[in-house]
């Protein structure tokens, strides 16, 4: 493995459930451990914690932290892991401030050990907004506020990873909107690894750049958001009725007298981001003019024509070439996937339309996706729509 991944290859049983998995990620980004509820995502986060140990080896950078044929098995106390649970788990005693000093002692107490500090005590609370927060006492914190005090915490023990397992999952819509702009800004800040659990897809479409896709205690698929959210086999496992694809788009104007943004679709190239020409409109954006946004388009929000349609009220009409056809025999539904430009969307039709549309791979045909399927999305605070449109870097970066 190189020195700058994390390597895990861990397999026991507990009770009825079975567990063998084997996974590398990079020591920098996020990796979203993605599924169902049940099929593992926590035991592996536990494994690399140390804290239900099963057999296997686990790597991290140049450190082995544990190789059971050799007899290597680093304590949890040892492992420079930040750890953020679904409930903050905050120590309600404390002030907020003293809690995130919690982290830091913990750090120091690793004798002999090096601290990684890739933020300063200032820039944890700068960046998780919780400067007003430090002299409060947890228990009259919201939801939001609790789980940002325990990503500082966690931050503060100065982690080589930081373990985040479905953090958001207790909290309401609203104070999932809270949060979000700020683990955004951790994306973008942090130069060591993440390792998130979740099973929501918009989640994980949003914050993460990296997918260990699990079932059932296996891994079904690993590699970058885009590509896992495009497999059509996947389906199955990424839930089909919120299944959909994640691209790229630029944004190019605002239309204040319409409250609309206008934004260029980019297509993912060995060069970088590249503009394919083809433009989709969303409701009033808030992001400047140049800045690159990723997007979250669902299946079920496309439809396809063969024929570039005329008096229609959908704003936006993507020219493309279909790549696959995946009919589901069981039921009334195909799925497929359209190439635009480089950049690709998946539709959600029915097979009735493939036999009656007579579709083949290969076939020009044009992607409409209503502009209303974006509404709902309430603006995040670090700008862009949630949960369809995230800002992914700044203008022209």
């Amino acid at each position: 493995m190189s020195v700058g991944e994390i390597s895990a290859e861990l397999s026991g049983r507990r009770g009825a459930f079975e567990l063998d998995v084997a996974f590398t990620t990079p020591m920098r980004g996020v990796t979203a451990l993605f599924g169902p509820s049940g099929c593992g995502k926590t035991t592996v986060l536990r494994c690399i914690a140390g804290l239900d140990p099963l057999r296997g080896r686990l790597q991290v950078g140049e450190t082995v932290w544990q190789d059971t044929a050799r007899g290597i098995f680093q304590q949890p106390h040892t492992r420079e892991i930040g750890y953020v649970f679904q409930e903050a788990s905050l120590f309600d005693h404390l002030s907020v401030g003293d809690n995130l000093m919690f982290g830091r002692r913990r750090a120091e107490k690793r004798n002999g050990r090096s601290k990684t500090e890739s933020l300063s005590s200032d820039e944890v609370i700068d960046l998780l907004g919780l400067e007003p927060l430090l002299d409060r006492d947890p228990y009259g914190l919201s939801g939001g506020e609790r789980q940002r005090v325990a990503v500082g915490r966690a931050l503060l023990s100065y982690p080589k990873v930081l373990l985040m397992d479905e953090p958001l999952s207790a909290l309401d819509r609203r104070a999932k909107e809270e949060i979000l702009p700020y683990f955004d800004a951790l994306h973008q800040r942090l130069d060591i690894p993440i390792l998130y659990v979740s099973h929501d897809p918009t989640e994980v479409a949003r914050l993460a750049d990296q997918i260990v896709l699990m079932g059932n205690g296996r891994i079904i698929a690993t590699g970058p958001v885009s590509e896992v959210f495009e497999r059509l086999d996947l389906g199955p496992a990424t839930g089909r009725f919120e299944a959909g694809a994640v691209v790229s788009a630029r944004v190019r104007e605002h239309m204040a007298e319409d409250s609309l943004t206008r934004l260029c679709i980019l297509a993912d190239t060995s060069d970088g981001l590249r503009e394919t020409g083809q433009f989709l409109s969303l409701p009033s954006v808030n992001a400047a003019v140049g800045e690159d946004l990723r997007l979250r388009i669902r299946a079920r929000d496309v439809a396809l024509a063969t024929r570039r349609p005329e008096g229609l009220s959908i704003r936006n009409v993507l020219s493309g070439h279909l790549t696959e056809i995946v009919e589901d025999p069981g039921t009334a539904f195909a799925e497929t996937l359209v190439d635009i430009g480089g950049a690709r969307l998946r539709a959600r039709i029915t097979r009735a339309a493939v036999r009656e549309l007579r579709l083949q791979t290969g076939d020009p045909v044009f992607a409409l996706v209503k502009t209303i399927s974006f509404d709902g999305r309430a603006i995040g605070a670090g700008g862009g729509l949630e949960p369809a449109a995230w800002r992914t870097r700044g203008p022209n970066e």
